[in-house]
């Protein structure tokens, strides 16, 4: 299996234990394997929908890039991986550039997800979740926002398949505007996408990619 094509490979019944063994193993080196910039179409959208001071959780924010940057644009951002390596990374991310992300050593079904908390929740490339979990993180994502709160997220559909150029070799990890439509029966959706755009995001998310795009409010 290509090597960036296999980063998402895990038995559907994988525990938190063996998620970490799996996720350390990819983040157990000195690069930063996402790259340090923010995700580009995060960026965009928080500029647009999001403000200093917001609560914001990241789901697995892996080594910090998209966490630390909402930090300095001066929100309160929470987030949570399952590779302690990561978070040792992100940790260091975030003291570099001297802002404060409160980072918690979970997965997504181990994470106490706070009741009507947050001002926005994100969620970037978080494919590793099977068709169940994701049903429960959209589920969990809802809960956990304000009214009015924002959902940021952004994933590969299944042309992605094709361009192996990042993310899972599973189609039932991949994003459909259908399948997100489905999940998102709760929210108001303000933006839903599908597009095609070449992505320089370390060396795990690299070149041309078939990608989504959504904004929820609660």
């Amino acid at each position: 299996m290509d090597s960036k094509n296999k980063e998402v490979h895990q038995d559907k019944a994988m525990g938190f234990s063996d998620a970490t063994q799996f996720w350390n193993e990819r983040f157990d080196k000195e690069e930063f394997i996402f790259g340090k910039e923010p995700n580009e179409y995060l960026v965009e959208k928080s500029q647009q929908y999001l403000k200093p001071k917001d609560k914001v959780l990241c789901i697995a924010d892996g080594e910090g890039r998209n966490g630390v940057w909402l930090a300095k644009q001066g929100m309160q951002v929470v987030g949570f991986d399952a590779s302690d390596i990561a978070l040792n990374k992100a940790r260091q991310f975030a003291k570099e550039n001297q802002v404060e992300v409160e980072y918690t050593f979970s997965d997504t079904d181990s994470y106490d997800w706070p009741k009507n908390t947050y001002d926005a929740v994100i969620g970037i490339f978080i494919q590793f979740a099977d068709p169940a979990m994701r049903a429960r993180i959209f589920e969990q994502t809802y809960k956990s926002l304000k009214t009015g709160g924002i959902f940021i997220l952004q994933g590969y559909t299944p042309k992605q398949l094709e361009y192996k150029t990042g993310g899972p070799s599973l189609i039932e990890h991949l994003y459909t505007e259908e399948l997100i439509r489905d999940l998102c029966k709760e929210f108001q959706i303000v933006e839903l996408v599908s597009y095609e755009k070449a992505l320089s995001e370390g060396p795990r998310h690299t070149g041309m990619s078939a990608l989504l795009g959504l904004v929820a409010k609660k």
